[in-house]
């Protein structure tokens, strides 16, 4: 009898520029730590402190979970591609490419103003961005 080991929780972060004005920091944080309510990201710069709503943890605790679903299907993608339609015929692109060289965006609105949130998310092998 086999028993499967249950892959390890995917590493998520998301970075955005601080809001601050004057500020060129950028806030990073691992998406995992939303799930604590008390959750606050700071600026390393000004130490400005960003509390997250409800509704945007919601958000951010359910993108984690769509991130451990493409990797719980990792084998099903690394077979598949996404096929471009182009002048001369098709390019195919593996999917697993473009999960790992893609820049990801999540763009949000927070206190009336759309920011860009970077997701970067650690390949489940070191060897993917090689």
């Amino acid at each position: 009898m086999s028993i499967e080991s249950t892959p390890a929780a995917p590493k998520a972060q998301l970075d955005f520029h601080c809001l601050t004005d004057d500020c060129e920091g950028v806030v990073g944080f691992d998406i995992a730590d939303v799930a604590d309510a008390d959750f606050q990201a700071v600026c390393p710069v000004c130490h400005r402190a960003y509390a997250l709503d409800e509704t945007l943890r919601g958000k951010l605790l359910r993108m984690m979970k769509l991130i451990a679903s493409i990797r719980e299907c990792e084998d099903i993608l690394g077979d598949s591609v996404v096929s471009v339609n182009v002048a001369g015929g098709e390019v195919r692109v593996p999917y697993a490419l473009l999960l790992t060289r893609l820049n990801t965006l999540i763009t949000l609105e927070i206190a009336g103003r759309k920011i860009d949130f970077h997701l970067w998310v650690e390949p489940s092998s070191p060897q993917l961005f090689r």
